[in-house]
């Protein structure tokens, strides 16, 4: 029998089997299953930041530009994303937790029609055509309605996103072909999906996402708790200081190609291999925190810290900012200071060019 993986073989495979070799953008996509989108743009957007690690000569911004000819769709799993089109099958029809009266599903019908007969249209034509005055939002707030509307649509299938003009959704008709699967064999494949990009995870971690499938796809959640049971049972898993965990099957955490390389990096809040709270705290012992929504006086890390990667460590955070066309970052570390050996900060200096040259900065 072969000898069980400890905590820092999880750690080294869950840095190695995210951080692939860098490929092109659609083989990436699909290597990854979903990226997670965010508006925020710090000096990039999270998407951005995610692909820059694994998709060659990445450049920010080449997901929106690039995405009209991918297929690839914006839509939701276990958050608001992009994901490989093959998988929206699983996902839809997808109903909201609240339903539509009778009043916003003529709405939404008469809606559909004009932008099936229209084609790919700005929210700005549907407004002028429906003029629904305005909503609240979620947070109290006041809205658009017709834009609060067109987004209700989009995750209920009615329309997708065909491109963006300068951050726009351009919404167009859409049909979503039938998935011939049961909803057991669909919310089996979901699980396999968000593990396959999240691995390996601790017990409640699992759980949670699967509880966070329930945005992506609501009509599957009792299945989902059932086949996570189920999952549990099958997938495999080690038991490491009474916490459970689980990665895909056919992989073995302790074999020779999950190696790390000399490469520092700085990650995206939302990168897969920190994306797990509760895994870092055990993987480098201390929390890291998204703080941009935390008031400026309660930050302790920056408005938009990205985790700081370096020898299977993640040994800090930087804040990154462009001044006058250079980029600038402002470091942090657990330990008080960086680390004195020279090889780190011929690290940083490669990872700040690459960076330059990611955000357009600089020449590669």
């Amino acid at each position: 029998m072969s000898k069980a993986p400890s905590l820092d073989d999880l750690r080294r495979y869950a840095i190695a089997r995210s951080l692939f070799k860098p490929t092109t953008l659609p083989q990436a996509i699909n290597k990854l299953g979903f990226v997670q989108a965010d508006p925020i743009r710090a000096p990039a957007r999270a998407q951005d930041l995610t692909l820059r690690h694994r998709v060659r000569d990445y450049r920010a911004g080449d997901l929106e530009r690039r995405y009209p000819k991918l297929d690839v769709e914006e839509d939701c799993l276990v958050n608001y994303g992009f994901l490989p089109r093959q998988h929206l099958s699983l996902l839809h029809p997808r109903e909201a937790k609240r339903a539509w009266d009778a009043k916003t599903r003529q709405r939404a019908a008469a809606i559909r029609a004009f932008i099936a007969e229209q084609g790919p249209s700005h929210p700005r034509l549907v407004q002028q055509h429906f003029d629904l005055g305005r909503s609240t939002n979620a947070w109290g707030g006041s809205g658009n309605a017709t834009t609060k509307l067109l987004d209700g649509m989009h995750y209920r299938g009615l329309l997708r996103v065909t491109h963006r003009e300068q951050g726009q959704r351009i919404y167009a008709h859409v049909e979503h072909s039938d998935d011939p699967r049961s909803p057991q064999q669909k919310a089996e494949a979901l699980l396999g999906l968000v593990l396959a990009k999240y691995a390996p995870l601790p017990s409640r971690s699992l759980g949670q996402l699967a509880s966070l499938l329930g945005y992506g796809a609501p009509h599957l959640r009792a299945q989902t708790r059932h086949m996570l049971q189920t999952a549990r049972q099958l997938w495999p898993s080690v038991d490491i200081d009474g916490q459970r965990w689980y990665w895909p099957e056919g992989e073995q955490p302790r074999a020779a190609r999950w190696r790390l390389d000399e490469e520092l990096r700085l990650l995206a809040p939302f990168d897969p291999v920190v994306w797990d709270r509760l895994r870092f705290e055990q993987f480098w012992g201390w929390a890291y925190r998204f703080e941009a929504y935390t008031p400026p006086a309660k930050r302790k890390l920056g408005y938009y810290a990205l985790p700081l990667l370096w020898r299977g460590e993640v040994l800090g955070w930087a804040n990154a900012s462009v001044d006058d066309g250079e980029l600038h970052l402002q470091c942090g570390f657990v330990a008080g200071q960086a680390p004195r050996d020279p090889a780190f900060k011929a690290a940083l200096e490669r990872e700040t060019e690459r960076f330059s040259v990611f955000l357009g900065l600089a020449s590669a």
